[in-house]
């Protein structure tokens, strides 16, 4: 029976590091150092509460922020924490403490933080790992970060990385380090899986876009023109801003007697007329659509996009006309 018993519990871990399901602790976890990184406090509090109530402790969250400073700054950090500690003047109890923080023995022993800095940055990376351009760098990371910060025992070295992922999938200016994590996260021992389900939760649900323009609401009226989810908020004057999760775009379409004008204010998407080659949209890129121009637009898979949208040049009888889906095997090529 102890035998079965065993093997049960084998399965069902085997289930959460290689069956790719976050669960919604790690959701939780994931959520806060998200929005976290990106100093949103506004939408911090009502993930954190949430986090509390799917399994994340008090004590865990403490080191997620805490941990982050490293990435983030000392400033959002410290922001967070207060996030937590104003959340917590209204307790559930159902909200657990979590395990009782201790000094870590390193914080005592500067050699014994290096050495464990050490081979936590060889594990992460995959491989020794030094720094030899900037030598200050290379000591504060291997002693401070990979050693005093990673020796606290209040969240173990795969959680770390999920929490480093998904701030630094928050942050701009940062791919080289967030695909480092990546890797890192697999070799702290989450499945290759798992991280790729994490980056796309994190997309799915918004976390990682990074706009000060109004998401709006599901652009309801015209999805059965998109493949993927996109939202529409009203500007006023004829402006709309259109949201774009990754991935999503519109079909081939076609503004009769006016002229689109596209203005790219967050993210990264993609524009193309029939017949030419696709130009990618940044923050900043204005695209003038002819009149009779068939063209679509959308995401780039890995980011959410924002356009604003509004008509000129227009004449009397004046129309859209939407055509056929822009189809995976033109859309993976980009």
């Amino acid at each position: 029976m102890r035998t079965i018993s065993f093997i049960i519990i084998a399965l069902l871990t085997m289930v959460t590091v290689n069956g790719q399901t976050l669960t919604e602790r790690q959701k939780g976890l994931a959520a806060c150092a998200c929005l976290m990184a990106q100093g949103d406090m506004e939408r911090l509090e009502p993930a954190v509460k949430q986090a509390l109530d799917g399994g994340v402790t008090i004590n865990e969250l403490k080191e997620a922020f805490s941990q982050l400073y490293a990435y983030t700054g000392f400033p959002r950090s410290l922001n967070a924490l207060g996030v937590l500690s104003k959340v917590l003047e209204n307790r559930k109890p159902n909200w657990q403490e979590g395990m009782p923080w201790t000094r870590p023995a390193e914080w005592d022993d500067a050699q014994m933080a290096y050495e464990v800095g050490v081979r936590n940055q060889t594990q992460l990376s995959g491989r020794p790992f030094d720094y030899a351009f900037c030598p200050q760098d290379d000591y504060y990371l291997k002693s401070h970060l990979f050693g005093d910060i990673f020796a606290s025992d209040q969240l173990n070295v795969a959680d770390r990385e999920i929490v480093t992922v998904a701030a630094l999938s928050g942050l701009v200016g940062v791919a080289p380090q967030l695909a480092a994590h990546k890797q890192g996260a697999v070799n702290m021992g989450n499945s290759q899986e798992l991280v790729d389900e994490l980056c796309a939760w994190l997309d799915k649900e918004g976390y990682t876009l990074i706009s000060n323009w109004p998401k709006g609401e599901p652009n309801s009226g015209y999805a059965q023109y998109f493949i993927g989810n996109s939202y529409l908020a009203d500007m006023g004057g004829g402006i709309f801003n259109v949201t774009f999760e990754p991935r999503c775009r519109n079909n081939w379409h076609i503004h009769h007697k006016q002229v689109q004008v596209l203005i790219c204010v967050a993210g990264r998407g993609w524009y193309q007329e029939w017949g030419k080659e696709p130009i990618e949209m940044t923050p900043g890129t204005v695209i003038a659509i002819p009149a009779e121009a068939k063209h679509w637009h959308g995401a780039a898979r890995d980011s959410w996009f924002q356009h604003l949208t509004y008509h000129k040049d227009v004449q009397e009888g004046a129309s859209n006309e939407w055509l056929e889906p822009v189809t995976d095997e033109i859309y993976n090529q980009l």
